[in-house]
């Protein structure tokens, strides 16, 4: 029997919404939404069951005589321990963290190394002697000197007063990969905190204790103070709060839930929390990510075209591209040459007679577009690996030095919090994954131009009847042109903040925020090229293409059935889209490759 005491919460805009049993996940959740499952007393067997092949989507069926079991950690209890430190953390393990493949440890070294620098602030303050953000007002108000009875009281209202951000509220893993971050900052051991608040911070990514952070507020210097400010709040058990075993909640509540209580500030704890750049790197982050899965598709994808299209393999000559030795046009020929037409894997499609002697840039000039975008990502991955594992925090407390006493300790007002390195090196990602939308656009045009691929018009039978491609077509060259207007590099803005103290600033979050626009849609772009792809194959049989690119029409076979007369293509385009972003067309090439052509070392 249906059981009907199980039920979700949705939470937007500060409110609760009821959510009814027939309602279908996709239709009314987006990314980032809170959802609380709420589930009273007993019960239940669940089993899926499909319904018509229509509308393709399933029913969760929930039956008698089996208890639910308790909420489950977020983190399974078989994942990986990674030492923090703040000197060695990897995209790949940012990656993890977020998704809740790993949890957190501290070393004794490293809990060593934060009672040292914590021994100078507590001297400072023990002595009276002033300094920034210890005993201090912020920004402007830097000239006031603090009252030591105060300190405590300071240290809390820089936490409120910068809780200033809105709209939507960052996703679980991307709010999981900030916490992450900022741990891994404060471990570096250079802020002056209280030892006991990593620990703590610590405990609370373990127990997946994660503060709502609206997505908007940051200008990127000095550091993300208020998205950092939201995660703080959480830490004082106020604003809400998400946890697996509670859901959305207040943050009080979502602490004793998870038997923990707030954390009481101490001096410069505060301040500590929201220097910093960590909104615009755990955000980028994923950018970042989904971007290299973005050109690994590309390269499968123009393999593919390049047989429909009777294109040419001698522009990706390996004599060709050593005489332009940039590494990353070396390194796209070179995957093209493994999945194009070869010795090894040969094409009965490659090899029927062909029309044209020479090929569009679009397939001809691949390797001097996407490579540069390879080494673009390859640039970006350096400036945030460094990035994440530097000391982001204002003022920076620098030990006394050997043989001397704690008196010669330094603590130093500068600039490392502004954001301009991920910031610029974000825009430049924008600007370079776009052009891969660029390119795939204009081969889908040529795929549904029968001018071009000599194949039916919009690459379906009866065409008049059925329209075909023509309005997928329309979709990749919408999300390309919208991609356009979010080319412009928002590190080139800037704008005067904290009465003319902090003068120039990065815009470091909305680089952040529309490079990951931008690599969303572009997934959309390729899902739409790549099932195209697929159903030109359908006109090119019974001729094959090579078999690490008959194995990735088979993937997508596996999910989306060939057109014989015009249906919904949305459904298609979002399965597709989601084997891209689980880099599941890469992994299905992968193992005809001895290696990795585009990132194991030549």
């Amino acid at each position: 029997m249906e059981y009907n005491q199980c039920y979700f919460k949705k939470f937007h805009r500060d409110e609760f919404y009821i959510m009814k049993s027939s309602d279908i996940i996709k239709d009314v959740l987006s990314d980032g939404d809170m959802v609380e499952i709420v589930v009273r007393k007993t019960a239940s067997k669940r089993k899926e069951t499909r319904s018509s092949s229509e509308s393709n989507e399933t029913e969760c069926v929930i039956a008698e005589d089996e208890e639910l079991p308790e909420p489950a950690s977020f983190v399974d209890n078989d994942t990986s321990i990674i030492d923090v430190n703040g000197y060695d953390l990897t995209l790949d393990s940012l990656i993890r963290l977020g998704k809740g493949e790993a949890q957190l440890s501290l070393s004794e070294e490293t809990v060593r190394k934060l009672h040292e620098t914590r021994s100078i602030v507590e001297n400072i303050v023990e002595k009276g002697y002033v300094r920034y953000g210890i005993n201090t007002g912020f920004g402007l108000l830097s000239k006031v000197v603090v009252e030591s009875e105060k300190l405590v009281e300071l240290q809390y209202n820089i936490v409120r007063s910068h809780c200033a951000g809105i709209g939507e509220p960052l996703a679980v893993d991307t709010t999981r990969r900030i916490l992450a971050l900022r741990i891994n900052v404060l471990a570096k051991a250079f802020s002056g905190c209280n030892p006991g608040l990593v620990e703590y911070m610590v405990e609370m990514f373990n127990k997946s204790c994660l503060p709502l952070i609206p997505a908007q507020g940051t200008v990127g210097a000095s550091g993300d103070l208020a998205p950092l400010a939201h995660l703080a709040q959480g830490m004082i058990g106020e604003g809400k709060m998400w946890s697996p075993k509670t859901g959305l909640g207040d943050a009080l509540e979502v602490l004793a839930a998870n038997d923990m209580v707030p954390y009481k500030l101490t001096p410069k704890d505060g301040l500590s929390l929201i220097n910093g750049t960590q909104f615009i790197c755990g955000v980028g982050a994923e950018a970042l990510q989904r971007a290299k899965q973005c050109l690994r598709t590309t390269i499968v994808i123009n393999a593919i075209v390049l047989d429909i299209l009777e294109g040419h393999t001698s522009a990706y000559d390996e004599r060709v591209h050593a005489i332009r030795p940039h590494a990353g046009q070396q390194r796209v020929a070179a995957a093209l040459r493994a999945l194009c037409n070869n010795t090894k894997y040969p094409s009965e499609i490659y090899q029927q007679e062909k029309h044209d002697v020479q090929d569009p840039y679009t397939i001809r000039c691949v390797p001097q577009v996407v490579g540069i975008t390879l080494d673009t990502l390859n640039f970006v991955e350096g400036i945030f690996t460094t990035e994440m594992n530097s000391a982001t925090d204002n003022p920076l407390v620098f030990g006394a030095g050997e043989g001397q006493d704690i008196e010669h300790a330094d603590i130093i007002s500068a600039g490392n919090f502004h954001g301009e390195y991920p910031a610029k090196a974000l825009d430049f990602l924008t600007i370079a994954v776009h052009e891969i939308g660029n390119m795939s656009e204009r081969r889908l045009e040529r795929l549904c131009n029968p001018t071009c691929s000599n194949l039916p018009a919009f690459l379906v039978d009866s065409p008049g009847l059925n329209s075909g491609f023509m309005i997928p077509h329309c979709t990749s060259a919408a999300l390309v042109s919208e991609n356009k207007t979010l080319c412009f590099p928002s590190s080139a803005d800037t704008q005067s903040t904290s009465a003319g103290k902090e003068d120039h600033v990065s815009m470091g979050g909305w680089s952040a925020r529309k490079a990951l626009t931008v690599v969303k849609n572009l997934e959309n772009v390729l899902a739409i090229e790549l099932i195209a792809a697929c159903q030109a194959l359908e006109f090119k049989r019974p001729l094959r293409t090579t078999e690490p690119l008959e194995a990735v029409y088979r993937l997508v076979r596996s999910k989306v059935e060939p057109y014989v007369k015009d249906r919904a293509f949305t459904p298609d385009i979002e399965v597709v889209q989601e084997m891209i972003e689980k880099n599941l067309i890469w992994d299905t090439v992968a193992q005809y490759l001895e290696s990795d052509p585009l990132w194991d070392e030549f």
